[in-house]
Order: C-alpha cells, then structure tokens, then sequence
C-alpha cells in the first residue's frame, strides 16, 4: 500500500467533518472519521471535538492495534469499529460514522435499507442491514457488525447511526449521504402510499453497472424484503430465501412509518428551536 500525504489527508478528514456537521449528520461531539494511509498507519478523529470544528493539528496518527503513534489527543472511542473494517476489508481506506436523522430514525425502528426502491440505492449502495443493538465504545460494537463487512458497503446501528466504508474518504461519505438521502425518499414515499419497487427485470442491468463500477456485495432481493437482521448473505437470491416470512403487513408498515415520521419531525423541530 502506497502511503498517502498525512498533511493532505488531515486537511480532507476536517473539510468532510465540516460538511458532516453541517449536513446535520451530527450534532456536538458525534461521529467519527478514519482514514488508513499506509498498512501500518490510520488517521482518525480525535474524541471529545465537534466535526464541524476540527483542524489538521487535532487529527490523531493510530496504528492496526489503535494505539497512539503521533498527536497529543486521544482517538474516538469508536475506533474499535473503524479497526475491525480495516482488519476484514483491506481495499477500504475510510471508514465514516455518523447519526444522520432520518436513518437513525429507521435504526431505532428497526428497520435496514433492504428494498429495490431506486436504482441509486441499489448501484451506490446495495442493501443496507440493521446490525443487532451494541453497547457505545465497547466491543460490542465491532463484533455486531462482523457479519456484514464482507458483502456490504454501509450498515445501520440499532439506536446508533450509520456506518459507511470506501476506497477514499470521498466515497466513504458519499455512501453516508446516499444513506441518509435513500432514507428520507423511503420515508416520504411510505407517507404518499405503498411504494413500488423495481421490476425484477430491471435488476441484472443495475448489478451490471454497479460491477462496471467495481462495487462488490450484496443487492436488495428482488420483489421481496431481506430480514434486517439477517447477517452474511451470499447474494440477492440468498438475502431473499433468508427473509421469507419476514415480511411485515401493511398495518405494521403503517404503523412503523408512523412513528419514524413523528421522531424524525420531533428532532427536527428540535434542531430548529
């Protein structure tokens, strides 16, 4: 792995963190950012500083193990999680964490991003699971998202946020933003009506494209919904066969909209007092 200019990769890190804090992806001291510059070496966010209002001087030089080679601050306490992506997926250089509105809303539902319902979600995307509930800052947290780091490129964190991977930085977030953009449409559409998902055969050229794309993992089924909480599906197919039976009535889907849009509209109002 060629090492990549830390100075550089500083400067991305607090420029992602502003557009983060500003896109109310976080709010005070949340999420966390890292980037790996060599095999030995990761960058990441310090603990305890706002994204909107980092500096190159704050960003702190980590090794594979998380301990502190370079900077006077201590890492995230998330950076259990960040470590076990690198550690399961050596082509990924970044990893983003976050708690966009809307998609937390859907974690604390429990609900994942698991139906064919644009052609961006599917190609950028893929199917985005619920990982089970883990404790903040403990083992917990690397360990409830072991299953999905090999066939997926983002995963919702039961009462928890987001987590996001990539080849750079800027696709690490660029999925964030897909994340959260493909959760607000979702909600809007189940607020319309019953929402349609892609024709099943449609789907071979949106998986052909995304492979043009060298994006690799698992799509959401089709015609069908995959259990949220189902981990290490294979493929499409497989998610699919894993989620039969699983899928809600429409009272219950309802009823689940319902009360993401009342959280969602709570938090909001929040923001904006």
């Amino acid at each position: 792995m060629e090492r990549m200019n830390p100075f550089a990769v500083k400067r991305e890190i607090c420029e992602i963190g502003r557009r983060m804090y500003e896109r109310e992806f976080v709010a005070a001291n949340d999420g966390n950012i890292s980037v790996r510059i060599s095999d030995k070496e990761i960058l990441t966010t310090p603990t305890g500083v706002s994204k909107g209002y980092m500096t190159p001087d704050m960003i702190v030089t980590v090794d594979m193990e998380g301990r502190v080679v370079e900077g006077s601050r201590k890492p995230s306490s998330e950076l259990k999680m960040h470590l076990k992506v690198y550690r399961e997926r050596a082509e990924v250089r970044a990893v983003v964490h976050a708690h966009p509105i809307t998609a937390t809303a859907f974690s604390v539902c429990g609900l994942g991003l698991d139906k064919a319902f644009m052609p961006e979600l599917v190609v950028t995307l893929g199917l985005v699971p619920l990982a089970t509930y883990a404790t903040p800052s403990t083992d917990e947290v690397p360990d409830s998202i072991s299953d999905y780091l090999a066939d997926y490129n983002a995963v919702l964190l039961a009462h928890h946020g987001a987590l996001t991977w990539g080849r750079d930085l800027t696709e690490a977030y660029y999925r964030m933003e897909s994340v959260e953009f493909s959760a607000k449409i979702v909600m809007a559409a189940r607020q319309i009506g019953d929402p349609n998902l892609i024709p099943c055969d449609k789907m071979p050229a949106l998986v052909k494209i995304r492979e043009g794309l060298g994006i690799k993992g698992v799509v959401p089924a089709c015609g069908i919904a995959p259990a949220a909480s189902a981990p290490g599906a294979g493929s499409a197919g497989s998610a699919g066969s894993a989620a039969s039976g699983a899928r809600a009535s429409a009272a219950e889907l309802e009823e689940i909209i319902a009360k993401v849009s009342e959280r969602v509209s709570a938090a909001m109002g929040a923001r904006g007092r």
